[in-house]
């Protein structure tokens, strides 16, 4: 029975990485279906989904280098009033601060539909930042390919949507048709000598080896004929995909980018991550993508996006540190001047416990926490949050705060300077102190909030004459 042994004709080759020799052990065609497979026995759609295990295990593989990419103009403008042609140029300066002279955040991607959007990708082009990047997105359309054309972009992000659920059941396509398509826009655009980065929606519904792995390897061919590089973005578009070991494809993230890079080829540098949050997984599953081979993780601006959106930006700044060990440049300073600036000028209200944003985030309310935290702060803070974020640790004022609690609190509040700052003795403190004790006599259990207390603060020191903060 040797001569039908499958493996006698597939050459040996050695792995570089693990330096074992390896047979190839599958041919990855296109599995061109009469009719979709959606994997019905994981989205039954009248159940909660199912999470099912073969407990086949892929390699750590994080490459060198990684790094953080944005669609705060693309995704992060499909579920809220579009930004002014101002406020997105503002937020690209930002955003260019936030990465540093590393260019830790490479590119951000822009629409290109209306003339708002054209004119602020005109204006970010003209800032010459090497980073971030401006790139496009577009569907998959010769249509589409001419706004890219005629703007002089040096690359773009097509959709090339890949599970059954859209090539079958939106788009009314064959699995070859799709990708007869697909390719064929994306041979136009390298024509041009454009890269693509070819943006797989859905693959959490996909089936891996039957099309997505056979349409990559016919991308791969494509960059090798062009010399051009194609991206490769590995689209959670409804947060299905999960970081447990030995889950099964297609929601193993790991199983996902191991066959992009192992089986398809795609290389490191060319792979990116944009995940959802539907089912609270967006960071985690991008940290995962990053530990399993991916390069590039797609977020926006405090996660905003399509329903539960993406992966927020600044989770995975401090992803990357506890990662690396390091910043490698980013400024992370500028993530609170940026939740500062989309309050007070876009009018978006970053929610109060939002981690490293939200008003609230390092806030100490518990009344022994409290007592802990003013002896020493690393007690209660995740770090120095003063010094990466500009934002000093506080204390939630309740009846166990005492004159010193009450003090400590105005100070970091209001970021009063050394020369500047109350000692428990001051009449201002004393004053709300008393403020606070009537409050609890009343039969008040909870803690004291902002608001209450910048008011009281207002109108004792309106009293005092003295000016606070």
């Amino acid at each position: 029975m040797a001569e039908n042994n499958p493996f006698l004709d597939r050459p040996v080759s050695l792995n570089t990485k693990n330096n074992l020799l390896e047979i190839e052990e599958h041919m990855y065609i296109l599995d061109d279906v009469e009719k979709p497979n959606v994997f019905r026995n994981m989205f039954p759609y009248s159940e909660v989904p199912k999470i099912p295990f073969n407990d086949r295990i892929v390699p750590h593989n994080m490459p060198k280098d990684i790094w953080i990419t944005d669609t705060t103009f693309r995704d992060g403008q499909q579920s809220r009033a579009p930004y002014t042609t101002e406020q997105i140029v503002t937020i690209y300066d930002y955003l260019h601060r936030l990465g540093g002279p590393n260019g830790m955040i490479r590119a951000s991607e822009f629409f290109l539909y209306s003339k708002k959007d054209r004119d602020a990708v005109y204006q970010c082009m003209e800032r010459g930042y090497a980073f971030p990047e401006v790139t496009s997105w577009i569907r998959a359309s010769k249509e589409d390919f001419k706004l890219v054309k005629e703007i002089g972009m040096k690359e773009t992000g097509i959709l090339v949507s890949c599970s059954d659920y859209h090539i079958f059941l939106k788009l009314k396509m064959t699995r070859k048709q799709a990708m007869e398509h697909y390719l064929s826009v994306v041979r136009e655009c390298l024509e041009e000598g454009i890269s693509v980065r070819c943006h797989l929606e859905d693959i959490t519904r996909a089936d891996i080896y039957g099309y997505v792995v056979p349409f990559c390897l016919e991308l791969m061919k494509l960059m090798e004929e062009y010399k051009i590089p194609i991206k490769v973005r590995a689209c959670d578009t409804m947060g299905y995909g999960v970081n447990y070991s030995g889950a099964v494809i297609p929601r193993s993230v790991q199983g996902i980018i191991y066959a992009l890079h192992t089986h398809a080829g795609v290389p490191q540098e060319l792979l990116e991550w944009h995940g959802h949050n539907d089912f609270y997984k967006a960071v985690v599953n991008s940290t995962t993508a990053w530990l399993y081979g991916c390069a590039g993780v797609n977020t926006s601006l405090f996660g905003i996006g399509e329903r539960t959106g993406n992966t927020p930006l600044e989770a995975m700044v401090f992803e990357y540190a506890q990662l690396k060990g390091g910043l490698n440049g980013m400024d992370t300073t500028v993530i609170t001047e940026l939740a500062e600036y989309y309050e007070k000028e876009i009018g978006y209200c970053v929610p109060d416990r939002t981690p490293f944003v939200g008003k609230n985030f390092n806030v100490t309310r518990a009344g022994i926490h409290a007592d802990g935290l003013l002896k020493n702060e690393e007690i209660y803070n995740i770090f120095d949050t003063d010094k990466f974020l500009n934002r000093p640790v506080l204390c939630a004022v309740s009846n166990t705060s005492g004159l010193a609690g009450i003090a400590h609190w105005i100070n970091t509040y209001y970021r009063l300077d050394a020369k500047d700052q109350l000692d428990k003795s001051n009449p201002l403190v004393t004053e709300i102190k008393k403020w606070v004790d009537r409050q609890y006599e009343d039969g008040r259990v909870t803690v004291m909030t902002d608001e209450e207390l910048t008011e009281q603060i207002a109108v004792v020191s309106k009293e005092l004459g003295m000016t606070i903060g």
